[in-house]
């Protein structure tokens, strides 16, 4: 009675409203609630074509897939009409619920399976059926070839819709992380070690399949995970071979790693400055629409020699090759200005100041300013250079390199300490005698750097970064691909391809299906 006093709460009686008195003191009701029975069962009716909204992305994208040729999935199904057997699921209903997956930033079979269950979006799109993730996963594994020519055929639809025209195409790279540690870098010796514990314990996995200890499906299970082990590790062996193929000198080839957990990943250096295991995807994105028109996933972190594949995949995938495209200072090299040009594609891009870099060198060789090539006198009659104060360098050798032409020009070494300031020549050019060197750059060259300073080609340059990267940060934000969640080259290619189909798909609806439905439900009221 204490105790319900000091609450000052009674237990719900006959006419809740009547506050008793207890001692002279009000004693306020317990407030009554609905209580939660969770052991009730219900049986409702559902219209499945109620779950989702007129206007729903999942309507779109079930539409789309209806418009376009996917006879290369229904080629590989077994089962057949008229013949006994579990019927396939469709591949249309597949590539929809990847294409629904992956706009929301899910890359997972088995959450596909769970969301299928109660997901209004998912139970729409198959009809309340709840698809095995093995089905899904598969799937999406065994069709790396198909998905590409679906790329393709959704990039018709949207030229059709008049969404791309390749007057003008961006191209970028982006880093993406591999899944794969730092620390799952080891050297060839190390490496090795591994790959022979590994086949031991293959062979230790084979010995327990014949006894009776463990359940077949647990060996079986052991078994499986040890191969994979042991054929990774054979890989990053093949790979590190080729990483050291790529390095000078026998130190470095001595200290080249590989990733056991993901040998075709590459150390590569990170927007923020840093270094994580990755891969080089590369966009290329017509500037009409912001729609993706060609992609590639790279083992390189430069992009010097990526800029020609680029070209030469926007040509094989649209028909023709972009009549101009841009891209930013790490795809610009002499090479690329001269074959680009050769090519008859317009290029734009961002070219560094050799100068600039030539006067740093002279500092670190510590030649003076009063000493610099500026200040050399040429005489075309003679072809020499006069220095400052009087001395005569001649011709000496010409190094031809892609875009330039480099010459030489030589002083002779003896006599020099009798020209005053001659310390300020560097200690180098008082060994070896002055040297100047005067660059002929190529006409595609030359006029590169000319068109570069018009406005029309800064102006296009300045829409590089608003439709290339565009793309990438919605892959990246809106598709959750901050890091590749598969391992391989082949598999991390395909990843990148769904997330690119993705992103167009949700391109079309935006541009497209949304202005349509929006028109016709206008119309109809």
């Amino acid at each position: 009675m204490g105790n319900e006093q000091t609450t000052g709460l009674a237990e719900p009686v006959e006419g809740a409203g009547v506050v008793e008195k207890s001692g002279g003191e009000a004693i306020r009701p317990r407030p009554r609630v609905q209580a939660i029975d969770r052991q009730q069962g219900w049986l409702r009716s559902v219209v499945v074509e109620e779950l989702v909204e007129e206007d729903h992305p999942v309507r779109a994208i079930w539409e789309l897939m209806g418009q376009v040729d996917l006879s290369r999935y229904y080629e590989t199904i077994r089962a057949v009409e008229g013949v006994a057997g579990a019927e396939a699921t469709a591949p249309r209903l597949l590539v929809s619920l990847w294409i629904l997956a992956y706009s929301q930033g899910v890359s997972s079979a088995r959450e596909i399976e769970r969301r299928c269950g109660y997901h209004p979006a998912y139970q729409w799109l198959t009809g309340m059926s709840v698809i095995n993730h093995h089905t899904v996963s598969d799937f999406r594994t065994e069709h790396g070839a198909a998905l590409e020519e679906l790329f393709v055929e959704v990039l018709g639809v949207l030229s059709s819709e008049d969404l791309v025209d390749l007057k003008r195409v961006m191209h970028d790279g982006m880093k993406v992380k591999a899944f794969a540690g730092t620390d799952s870098f080891r050297r060839e010796a190390r490496l090795q070690k591994h790959l022979e514990a590994a086949r031991e314990q293959v062979v230790e996995m084979n010995r327990l399949a014949h006894g009776e200890e463990t359940s077949a499906q647990v060996v079986a299970a052991r078994q499986r995970a040890t191969r994979e082990k042991q054929q990774r590790l054979e890989l990053a062996l093949r790979e590190l071979k080729k990483i050291q193929a790529l390095k000078r000198g026998s130190e470095q080839k001595q200290r080249a790693r590989a990733s056991r957990s993901d040998p075709e990943a590459r150390i590569m250096k990170q927007s923020d400055g840093g270094y994580a295991p990755s891969y080089n995807a590369q966009i290329s994105t017509d500037a009409k629409r912001t729609i993706i028109v060609a992609a590639e996933v790279s083992q390189s972190g430069s992009d010097y020699e990526e800029l020609m594949p680029a070209e030469e995949r926007i040509e094989d995938t649209c028909g023709q090759a972009p009549a101009e495209l841009v891209a930013d200072g790490g795809f610009t090299s002499r090479a690329n200005i001269i074959e680009m040009e050769q090519r008859g594609v317009n290029f734009i891009g961002s070219m560094g100041d050799g100068q600039a870099q030539s006067v740093g060198q002279l500092e670190r060789r510590g030649v003076a300013p009063e000493f610099r090539p500026e200040a050399f006198v040429y005489d075309c009659e003679h072809n020499t250079y006069t220095c400052p104060q009087g001395q005569i360098l001649k011709y000496e050798s010409q190094e031809k390199r892609i875009g330039i032409i480099h010459n030489l020009y030589r002083a002779r070494a003896d006599g020099f300490e009798t020209y005053p300031m001659s310390a300020q020549w560097g200690p180098r050019e008082a060994a070896r005698g002055r040297s100047v060197g005067r660059s002929v750059e190529d006409t595609e060259v030359v006029s590169f750097r000319q068109k570069m300073e018009t406005e029309a080609a800064q102006q296009a340059y300045r829409q590089r970064g608003a439709v290339a990267e565009f793309p990438n940060a919605w892959i990246k934000e809106k598709l959750g691909l901050r890091q590749f969640r598969l391992r391989g080259l082949a598999k991390v290619r395909m990843e990148l391809f769904w997330a690119c189909l993705t992103y167009n798909v949700q391109q079309w609806i935006r541009l497209c299906w949304r202005p349509r439905l929006a028109m016709a439900q206008g119309g109809l009221s």
